[in-house]
């Protein structure tokens, strides 16, 4: 069986894709990167994808769906001025 990788942010497109991908037979897994926080780039929580909402969200939908869900965290030690 092949499987795949599905990059969700807890929207719809990401999250019809994994439905989409899982009814046709793939063997799937769900994820999402977190690559920053919004106070690192001076952007309001509220105004950005992947928010802990988001992210909520999508494993939300990833727990529907009976497929796996990891949230793998790039930021650390990451400093922008």
């Amino acid at each position: 069986m092949k499987k795949v990788l599905i990059a969700m942010s807890g929207g719809v497109d990401s999250s019809v894709a994994a439905y989409l991908v899982k009814s046709q037979g793939y063997d799937c897994m769900g994820v999402t990167m977190k690559l920053f926080r919004n106070e690192d780039i001076g952007v309001p929580r509220k105004h950005s994808c992947c928010s802990l909402d988001d992210v909520e969200d999508a494993r939300s939908v990833a727990y529907s769906l009976g497929i796996p869900y990891h949230v793998f965290n790039f930021r650390i030690g990451l400093r922008i001025p």
